[in-house]
């Protein structure tokens, strides 16, 4: 079969495949927040952005390429690109640092952004960039800017950005810090998972601004009202991104779960409680107040950055159950939850005295 012979029947394939991707996408209720993301999946073609990626088998992963002698080979790496599935796309002594994330969560995320045309965008992550280039499609090249630690990662973006025909500012950098340069941000999108959010981020950003980004197991989408405050609620929707690298703040602790009934241990909802309070609660007292609220799942759950403090919260800000985040100040503050701040001690039981008022 001849070179362009192969193209073609590439190209037939790959149109198919995105088409069945774009119905799983439709089906999944994704882009119910923005149904014009919809023209951006359907135009933008994934397999340019995947060259290759890696599939975990029994002996380890196997590399899938498009460039592979094996016809068959080729087949299972185009069906694969176009999966709704996330993509293993970079490895370094077996430790995945990159991916493509499951295009599903990718078209329920950029739909919750909320963009409105002439917005400018900050993403967190480079990956393969196809983020960047939906986005670029839907609000322009010149709005877009894409931020990576890794310099093999940014170029590699790049590079499939520039096969793809797009051309967004990407920039090798510690994506905690931001790109002051590029502000001020409408919209922050986050695509690896925070420990906190980062302070940088808020001044970068216009007033009204959106940051949407994983955190424990969770996306929380802030409204910034300022360089200083910003407030929001989670999603719905379970979240597992890569880790944000480049961030001088230290992994969390595991959480012992000895002794916390198997009902709660084995619940992914009372688990993001764990993730989110990191230590602030005991986990038997979180597993009775997860039961006594009637187990909330995630979208009951918010965070407020105030000034010096940020402090995440059950319902409501000011409400009974709140719990200051680990990274911030243990003094005193009025632009905290007042008179319910507290370290790690913090009590579960609401109240007149709050609870002990004690973060992707």
């Amino acid at each position: 079969m001849s070179a362009d012979a192969l193209d073609q029947e590439r190209a037939d394939l790959a149109a198919s495949a995105r088409a069945g991707l774009l119905r799983q996408i439709e089906a999944s209720g994704a882009f119910a927040a923005d149904p014009r993301w919809r023209e951006a999946f359907a135009a933008v073609p994934r397999h340019l952005f995947v060259p290759y990626y890696y599939v975990s088998g029994v002996g380890g992963y196997e590399r899938r390429w498009g460039q592979s002698p094996d016809p068959r080979t080729r087949e299972r790496w185009l069906r694969g690109v176009y999966e709704d599935t996330p993509l293993a796309t970079r490895l370094r002594d077996g430790v995945l640092l990159s991916s493509s994330s499951q295009p599903s969560l990718m078209a329920l995320m950029l739909a919750e952004l909320r963009v409105e045309d002439g917005d400018r965008v900050l993403e967190i992550g480079a990956g393969t960039g196809y983020n960047a280039a939906l986005m670029s499609y839907r609000l322009g090249e010149g709005n877009v800017t894409t931020v990576d630690l890794d310099p093999e990662i940014t170029e590699s973006a790049r590079r499939h950005l520039d096969d793809a025909g797009y051309r967004p500012t990407v920039v090798t950098g510690d994506g905690a810090r931001g790109v002051p340069e590029r502000a001020p941000f409408d919209r922050i999108i986050a695509t690896c998972t925070l420990t906190s959010i980062p302070r940088a981020w808020l001044a970068q950003c216009a007033p009204g601004a959106l940051i949407l980004a994983p955190l424990a197991t969770g996306l929380i989408a802030l409204t910034v009202r300022d360089a200083g405050h910003a407030e929001g609620r989670f999603l719905e929707t379970a979240a597992y991104f890569v880790p944000l690298r480049g961030s001088d703040r230290p992994d969390p602790e595991p959480v012992a779960l000895a002794g916390v009934p198997r009902w709660a241990r084995e619940s992914d909802r009372f688990r993001f409680l764990l993730a989110l309070t990191r230590g602030a609660l005991d986990p038997h007292e979180a597993a009775a107040l997860w039961e006594r609220e009637g187990m909330p799942g995630r979208e009951r759950y918010g965070i407020t950055l105030g000034a010096e403090h940020a402090w995440a919260w059950l319902d409501e800000p000011e409400g009974p159950y709140v719990w200051l985040l680990p990274d911030s100040s243990d003094s005193s503050d009025s632009s905290g939850p007042s008179g319910r701040a507290g370290g790690s001690g913090g009590s579960a039981e609401p109240g007149p005295s709050g609870p002990g008022s004690a973060d992707a």
